[in-house]
């Protein structure tokens, strides 16, 4: 089970063959970040998104986009690794940004389109 966003969203919308699958925080089952380090925080998000994917009845392989919001730069090299640590190629699109703060004090979050095949 994964946390469910914060605020006044869904975990993930269909529509048609697509599913939006709503920002996931590195948060653990207690609400907390999932380590201090942006590997650990990546890995915690990239399993958070996999449930929710799998409570659509999809996995990580049916991701066509992502969008990963980040706080520090520096984070670019171990998200980019977590990437391909979880998907094959061809990779996802990727939509990469800077932020100035997320909640919780996670140093990144992900969000996914994915489709049905």
């Amino acid at each position: 089970m994964a946390p469910g966003p914060t605020g006044a969203a869904s975990p993930g919308v269909s529509s048609g063959h697509l599913v939006f699958i709503s920002a996931q925080l590195p948060l653990d089952l207690q609400g907390e970040p999932a380590g201090a380090t942006a590997a650990e925080q990546a890995a915690q998000a990239f399993e958070n998104l996999a449930h929710q994917l799998r409570s659509t009845g999809l996995s990580l392989e049916d991701v066509v986009s992502l969008e990963i919001h980040l706080v520090d730069e520096a984070d670019r090299a171990a998200v980019d690794d977590a990437i391909e640590a979880r998907f094959i190629p061809p990779y996802p699109a990727l939509t990469l940004s800077g932020v100035p703060w997320l909640p919780g004090g996670a140093r990144l979050q992900v969000a996914a389109i994915a489709q049905r095949y």
